[in-house]
């Protein structure tokens, strides 16, 4: 149960790199940089304890739709990026997509 734990909290820290990336995109100082190498540090190193006893395929799976859909999600609802009706069906495809190869996991 641990290791799912921290596989969630990887992909949350994915999403802080990712906006790390994006803040340094438009501003590039220390802190944005701060932010995203902190971010995917910090994701990593959490990644790394989970894969311990999950496998590379669920694990990975699992970690980059978190850090995909929930990038995504913070776009729309901060950077006001699109909300497509098929853009979100393909968002909701990534989480059908992961929840299924965590059945059959």
């Amino acid at each position: 149960v641990m290791e799912w734990f921290l596989l969630l909290l990887a992909g949350l820290f994915e999403i802080v790199g990712s906006l790390g990336i994006n803040r340094t995109a438009r501003h590039d100082n220390f802190v944005n940089n701060m932010i995203l190498i902190g971010g995917f540090v910090i994701s990593l190193t959490l990644l790394t304890f989970a894969m311990k006893t999950i496998s590379l395929s669920t694990a990975y799976a699992i970690w980059t739709a978190i850090g995909t859909v929930g990038t995504a999600a913070v776009g729309i609802l901060f950077y006001r990026e699109s909300r497509d009706p098929f853009r979100l069906a393909c968002i909701a495809g990534v989480l059908v997509c992961v929840l299924m190869l965590r059945i059959v996991e």
